[in-house]
């Protein structure tokens, strides 16, 4: 799958991210965590491993789970990743980035945890909690 580099920055500026690595293509996640850091479906895109961030005295983490981390500015409260320890992979809000138009949604997971007052109209990859913790450990 190609790749191409994303530039974006927080709300107030103090961080501004670089991404070579960005797979062109939105997933979302409806984990119960997700949609509460999010206010919604976490909309998210893969960054690869190679983010560069400025202004990183402004980045605060929180130690969500045991394989994951979530970072955000400080200051305004964007949120920037969801990085996982064991691979240091990112996980970065779709809507951080302005230039996402040729982006495909293709994937929903922890679609067991998703709410009925919404559903997409796209068609994408449907896969439970445990598909994904599967396909996770089948990569390791």
């Amino acid at each position: 799958m190609s790749t191409k580099t994303l530039k974006a920055k927080c709300l107030c500026k103090n961080v501004s991210v670089t991404a070579p690595e960005v797979k062109a293509h939105v997933d979302s996640c409806h984990c119960s965590m997700c949609r509460k850091w999010s206010g919604g479906p976490f909309l998210a895109i893969d960054c690869g491993t190679q983010v560069n961030f400025q202004g990183s005295q402004y980045i605060s983490t929180y130690n969500s789970s045991d394989w994951a981390e979530r970072g955000f500015c400080n200051n305004c409260g964007t949120h920037l990743f969801y990085k996982l320890k064991e691979t240091k992979q990112y996980i970065m809000p779709a809507g951080l980035f302005d230039n996402l138009e040729d982006a495909e949604f293709t994937t929903q997971i922890f679609v067991e945890e998703k709410p009925s007052y919404y559903d997409f109209a796209n068609q994408t990859k449907m896969m439970t909690g445990e598909e994904v913790f599967a396909a996770f450990n089948d990569e390791a």
